[in-house]
């Protein structure tokens, strides 16, 4: 490998990613990303700020090392600049790295990708000015993200969200009014973004989505409790159809979303504060390394 793509590439590691194995993932990205400079995060929302720094010094590959969480907060730092992010993904779930054709799990391979240079320009949607690369959520997950303690996922991984989204399930759900230009006015209980096909898996939930078509993908669950929106997020996910008499189905480049009650937004599984949420979309705003 030369010396200029050790100098040039900066690899940034959520310890606390799968945190009872920090210690292993780190000696093992350390002997898979050898001669590239290593920057370790040591709390909530540093993976940006050292993504910008890292930005700033010049270095042309940016490398998230972690889960979903920490890829949002890597790209927030990196959004606008000349840099390109590489993935080497290590957390509990890893739907982007899925959405690019990334072998999960096999950092050397995904280590090779970024070696090899090959790289996809994608859309960078942002909800009230905060960057995402695969999703956003506003209701009954974000609710989930919000009351989904730390043990509750040390114990149970990715299911400590379903955990959490039964407890919900028996309230009364938010009234969403959802607005869009050249699409009429809807009500709804729960509202997802897609930027990529895959939610919460490998499950292709966004049926019409590109991550390099310029548009967000949205998916309104009209007036309905959150036991039916349960039911209705396993035949969307599992059909092949998305045309269901209480889900609205549409593509736009602007959005907004109000409730006159407190309902949170989540982004990449990650909570980003409370309705109203605006988003926008920065055509083919990020580069990423990806297999050819």
């Amino acid at each position: 490998m030369s010396k200029s793509f050790e100098q040039d590439t900066v690899v940034i590691l959520n310890p606390a990613a799968r945190s009872d194995r920090a210690g292993q993932w780190r000696s093992r990205v350390e002997k898979v990303t050898r001669g590239a400079t290593l920057r370790a995060t040591s709390r909530i929302g540093e993976a940006e700020l050292l993504a910008r720094r890292a930005a700033r010094e010049g270095f042309k590959r940016i490398v998230a090392a972690g889960g979903d969480g920490t890829i949002n907060e890597v790209v927030n730092g990196l959004a606008g600049t000349t840099a390109a992010l590489g993935l080497l993904p290590i957390g509990t779930v890893n739907v982007f790295a899925t959405e690019l054709g990334l072998p999960s799990g096999d950092l050397k391979q995904c280590w090779q990708i970024i070696c090899h240079g090959h790289t996809r320009t994608i859309d960078l949607p942002n909800a009230n000015g905060k960057h995402f690369v695969q999703l956003a959520g506003i209701g009954l997950d974000a609710q989930a993200v919000k009351e989904t303690s730390v043990a509750l996922k040390r114990s149970f991984g990715p299911l400590s969200y379903l955990v959490s989204a039964a407890q919900i399930a028996s309230r009364p759900p938010p009234h969403l009014v959802i607005e869009s230009k050249g699409v009429k006015k809807l009500e709804g209980s729960f509202v997802l973004i897609g930027n990529g096909r895959l939610y919460g898996g490998p499950f292709p939930f966004f049926k019409r989505a590109l991550i390099d078509d310029g548009l967000l993908d949205v998916v309104v669950f009209k007036r309905i409790g959150y036991l039916d929106i349960i039911r209705y997020l396993q035949d969307v996910i599992f059909s092949s159809s998305i045309s269901m008499p209480d889900l609205e189905y549409f593509q736009t480049k602007r959005l907004r979303v109000s409730s006159e009650e407190e309902v949170p937004v989540e982004v990449d599984g990650e909570l980003i504060g409370n309705c109203p949420v605006e988003f926008r979309m920065r055509e083919r705003g990020l580069r990423v390394f990806a297999p050819v």
